[in-house]
């Protein structure tokens, strides 16, 4: 059902001056709204309401040269630094591929954009923020000293929206898909695991069989899908640097996944927060809200695909952690420490 904020953009704005300090999501969640709405409520103040056309938000982003990519969901946050190039529409699906910034994008979910202007101690922010039908984050680039602020103006010219109210309508934030999983096609799911190619088949075969990915996980057992103990992500950052293993992680929402390639280097623990905060690539993680970590392994044309995967309470995928499997020497370091890994936290199924 579609709403308006019970908030008033006035009480928003004030809100904001009172806490200044709150980051914009920690301040919505204090307030009761969507993260949508108290960006919405500075319209025409540093605020400015974008069409949420993906094809030209696009084309906008890699006018600006060198920019900050984030997306996130509640549990995990992903920053790269890099140039939108090579960017790929598509009906359902687009991506973005380079080295620096690889992202998938499925632009249905890419229903609320502005540019938003914040003026600080250190000089005035710029960033593109896009929003879900529910008002969560789904995709924001933050400008950088070395972004083309030349072409800021225009691209907000080009794509300012007819309106400029500082109300917007957003729907119920869907539930999370709990596990789904079927105990009586066990033996089919491992029959139709066995004959996967790609990585990219997984979701296939489960959808037919009625299942998603942790239900399957929790079904499949051994070798196809281990439970390790949550406190396996943590560890697997921390070896994944101090042997200089590459990987890749995944994270991301409905509306976009954001990867790293890469090593990880300086791993900091703030908290409940296990962070990376390596040169042009950052990952901050709630270590307190993974219950579910499961090693996985599928097949592909290159050899077996194996990831860490984490869910939370509710059954949602927080993040997934993969070898570079093109580097074969990489491939083998990383099924190492996955073996180590597992040997240090394995935990019975669910």
């Amino acid at each position: 059902m579609a709403t308006i904020a019970a908030v008033s953009p006035q009480d928003i704005r004030d809100a904001r001056k009172e806490h200044d300090k709150l980051r914009e999501r920690d301040l919505a969640d204090k307030l009761g709204i969507s993260e949508a709405h108290l960006v919405a409520a500075h319209v025409g103040q540093g605020v400015t309401r974008l069409q949420a056309d993906i094809d030209a938000l696009f084309a906008s982003f890699e006018r600006l040269g060198e920019v900050m990519a984030l997306t996130r969901n509640p549990s995990c946050v992903i920053e790269k630094v890099g140039q939108y190039a090579n960017y790929t529409p598509g009906p359902h699906a687009s991506m973005v591929v380079n080295e620096e910034i690889d992202l998938r994008m499925f632009g249905s979910h890419w229903v609320h954009a502005f540019a938003v202007e914040k003026v600080t101690d250190k000089g005035t922010k710029r960033s593109i923020q896009v929003f879900d039908a529910a008002g969560d984050a789904v995709h924001k680039v933050h400008l950088r000293d070395a972004s083309v602020l030349e072409e800021w103006d225009s691209i907000v010219d080009a794509l300012k929206s007819a309106d400029q109210g500082d109300e917007i309508t957003t729907e119920a934030r869907k539930p999370v898909d709990g596990p789904k999983g079927d105990p009586e096609k066990a033996d089919k799911l491992r029959t139709e695991w066995d004959k996967m190619s790609d990585t990219h088949q997984f979701l296939i075969m489960t959808r037919k069989m009625k299942m998603n990915r942790l239900g399957a996980y929790r079904i499949a057992g051994a070798p196809y899908a281990r439970r390790i103990a949550p406190k396996s992500v943590e560890t697997l950052l921390h070896r994944a640097a101090e042997k200089t293993v590459p990987i890749m992680i995944f994270v991301g929402n409905a509306g976009c996944i954001e990867i790293h390639t890469g090593p990880v280097s300086r791993i900091v623990d703030m908290g409940p927060w296990i962070n990376v905060l390596d040169p042009g690539h950052d990952l901050h993680l709630r270590k307190d809200h993974i219950a579910e970590v499961y090693a996985v392994t599928k097949s592909t044309r290159r050899g077996p695909a194996i990831s860490v995967e984490a869910f939370d309470a509710e059954g949602m995928l927080i993040a997934q952690f993969f070898g570079v499997t093109k580097d074969p020497e990489a491939a083998a370091a990383w099924a190492a420490l996955i073996a180590e890994l597992e040997a240090d936290f394995a935990e019975l199924a669910a």
